[in-house]
């Protein structure tokens, strides 16, 4: 019987108060039992033949089981030289240059194709890299270290890319290879290694290639509707995967002060196109708990969503024309819901700062409140479906009080 490779996350902080023969029954709370440890999150990895996978699924430590998918970069856009900023307008854009605060104290995650470490940009961050793709350490495609500097940068040619500039504490999990490709189990070991090091912000400008999965399985001989079957199923999978990950991500809350994961939306809407032609947020950033981004553009009359910007993102921020760092050196302009992602993170950053030197209890749940609470809904071009821009564009911390 022909086997498939499949991720499953189990709970490995599982410890309870019930007898070995007692119920277990999830989302009973009669039979539930107590817990006395954070969950611990353990991705494996594991071939299995289709009797095999429910007998898995029944092991009380299994917290979900899904198909490896595919995942890619959410492929930015290249800005013209003609038209590329000469300064990095989203740092106005979301008010990090009124903020008093600099991210400092704070540590931040960075899931993509790796940093260039040595570039300016990172200069004084104790940067811990972690291989997940089987590429090497480094970025040789250059979507990574553009996030990264939008994040936390330092200036760059005397110029501000970075939102959350006192960061000194960078993870970097290459959970994509050198040609911006990977699988979903890279994804997830990257979440666990990322919590295990006790990131605060978990930034991934990165998405599920389901288009990527229909053609392998085309490929290898499967009927087109078939392999779209497939490959639906194995996206929902994952999606539920991701959903029981974030259930442990927000209980870890309990115990500790918890993370916040960010994602892109995703860039395959096509507006320009045709007004119709809108895709809804794609996972990882469709899953419960996790920040979704959309892309905004700066226009004469306010801010425009890009017009390839999936739609119903929880929050936005700018996407077009971002200057960031460049791996090699210097900077670049590029656009897309990757762009954005990282100025979500980084106001992230500057929210941990404040709650933790404000007298209430900093923790990611206070964190992801202020965060949609304080989006801007207003300075947005006539006409804007709020659909496409979430609360409103992301605002950075202005006081203690705010």
């Amino acid at each position: 019987m022909a086997t498939r490779s499949y991720a499953i996350l189990r709970d490995m902080g599982q410890v309870s108060t019930a007898d070995p023969f007692g119920l277990r029954a999830r989302g009973s709370a009669a039979v539930r039992p107590m817990v006395l440890a954070p969950p611990e999150p353990r991705v494996e990895v594991a071939d299995l033949a289709p009797n095999d996978v429910g007998a898995v699924a029944r092991d009380p430590s299994v917290a979900a089981v899904a198909p490896i998918m595919p995942t890619r970069l959410v492929m930015p856009f290249e800005v013209a030289a003609a038209d590329a900023p000469t300064a990095a307008w989203g740092i106005s854009a979301v008010k990090a240059d009124e903020s008093p605060f600099t991210g400092a104290g704070t540590r931040v995650a960075v899931l993509d194709t790796g940093i260039d470490r040595d570039h300016p940009a990172f200069a004084g961050i104790a940067v811990i890299e972690q291989d997940f793709s089987g590429t090497g350490d480094g970025d040789r495609q250059g979507h990574g270290t553009h996030c990264a500097g939008t994040i936390l940068g330092r200036d760059v040619e005397n110029t501000r890319i970075g939102v959350a500039r006192g960061v000194t504490s960078l993870l970097v999990g290459k959970v994509l290879g050198d040609d911006g490709s990977g699988d979903s189990d890279m994804i997830f070991r990257g979440i666990q290694w990322a919590l295990q090091h006790n990131a605060d912000v978990i930034s991934m400008s990165l998405g599920f290639d389901f288009p990527g999965l229909v053609q392998r399985l085309v490929s290898r001989g499967w009927p087109a509707d078939l392999a779209t079957s497939v490959a639906l199923e194995a996206y929902r999978g994952n999606l539920r995967m991701f959903d029981a990950l974030m259930e442990m991500v927000e209980a870890r809350n309990a115990f500790g002060q918890g993370t916040v994961l960010v994602a892109a939306a995703g860039n395959e809407s096509r507006r320009d196109q045709n007004p119709d032609h809108e895709i809804a947020v794609s996972i990882p950033a469709a899953a419960q708990g996790i920040v979704s981004v959309g892309a905004l553009a700066a226009a004469a009359d306010g801010l425009r969503v890009a017009p390839f910007s999936n739609t119903f993102p929880q929050l936005s921020a700018p996407g077009v024309g971002v200057l960031s760092a460049r791996a090699g050196g210097g900077v670049r302009a590029l656009s897309g819901t990757s762009m954005a992602t990282p100025h979500v993170a980084g106001v992230a950053a500057l929210w941990w700062e404040a709650l933790r030197a404000a007298p209430v209890n900093a923790s990611s749940l206070a964190v992801l409140s202020k965060l949609l609470a304080t989006a801007r809904p207003a300075g947005f071009a006539t006409g804007t479906d709020p659909a496409d821009t979430g609360l409103g564009i992301v605002t950075a911390p202005l006081g203690l009080t705010q």
